[in-house]
């Protein structure tokens, strides 16, 4: 249907559009979905190109229904669920503008981070499946709210149950603890390790969404998890190819998909 033949069939039909609901219309700022586009639960991959790759690969009649400034958003089915998937960009500051409109305009009740991670400790290794029970930070975008107080930003309970249970359904091996969301991805060399005071506590690696993401959560009241692949190690210098970085990436997300309910 090209443009003209498209506002003739607007304007003949015009009345029934009119007739519609007014909630029908209604959009976030960053997503140009309509009501009821988007599913209860959705996979928050920071690449919109990786939301792509999963609606091509492991979704059946997935729709594109957000593509506001290339920030692709897809809904379709997985073993019969219905599912939606949604780029979120880089960082707390932008993860968290995707995570409350879905929240707030579109009410959806599920949000799982799916991505990549640095490994902190010698026992967490590339290739590594990483479940994030809670997300210490440094980033005033969560602290700010807390009036000098802190925070602890936390998954939910029985996602976090569920994906260490279908996990050993997959024989998929995974870590479970607590990981770093930063708000910087490099750092001065002169100014020393920045990571060795997170080592210490038993930090298992670092990112860069989840202790927004799960903030927003507990605020909001829906459930949320942040599930990722060590791709990089920061004590070995180790890196995965492009190749393994998007099996492991596909390994991940059917564990996240598994969640759907």
């Amino acid at each position: 249907m090209n443009r003209d033949v498209e506002y003739k069939y607007l304007l003949d039909h015009s009345d029934l559009f009119l007739s519609l609901p007014l909630y029908f219309y209604i959009m976030s700022i960053h997503i140009e979905a309509k009501q009821g586009e988007i599913a209860d639960f959705v996979l928050l991959p920071g690449d919109p190109l990786r939301a792509k790759y999963i609606a091509d690969n492991l979704l059946t009649e997935a729709v594109c229904y957000n593509n506001v400034r290339g920030m692709l958003g897809y809904t379709g089915y997985f073993n019969g669920k219905r599912v939606s998937v949604q780029g979120t960009g880089m960082g707390l500051p932008s993860h968290m503008i995707y995570a409350t409109e879905l929240i707030n305009d579109y009410k959806v009740k599920t949000l799982i981070r799916i991505g990549t991670c640095g490994g902190l400790l010698e026992e967490i290794k590339l290739r590594d499946v990483v479940i994030a029970i809670s997300a210490s930070t440094d980033s005033s975008a969560v602290g700010r709210y807390f009036q000098g107080m802190t925070f602890a930003p936390t998954a939910s309970f029985r996602l976090v149950q569920l994906a260490v249970a279908n996990a050993a359904k997959m024989n998929m091996p995974v870590e479970v603890g607590n990981i770093l969301s930063s708000d910087l991805f490099y750092h001065f060399s002169e100014e020393g390790d920045a990571y060795e005071l997170w080592r210490r506590y038993g930090t298992l690696a670092v990112e860069m969404e989840s202790a927004g993401l799960y903030m927003l959560a507990s605020r909001l009241g829906i459930e949320a998890l942040s599930l990722l692949t060590v791709s990089d190690h920061l004590l070995t210098g180790e890196h995965v190819s492009a190749e393994e970085r998007q099996l492991n990436f596909t390994n991940m997300t059917k564990l996240a998909l598994s969640l759907a309910e």
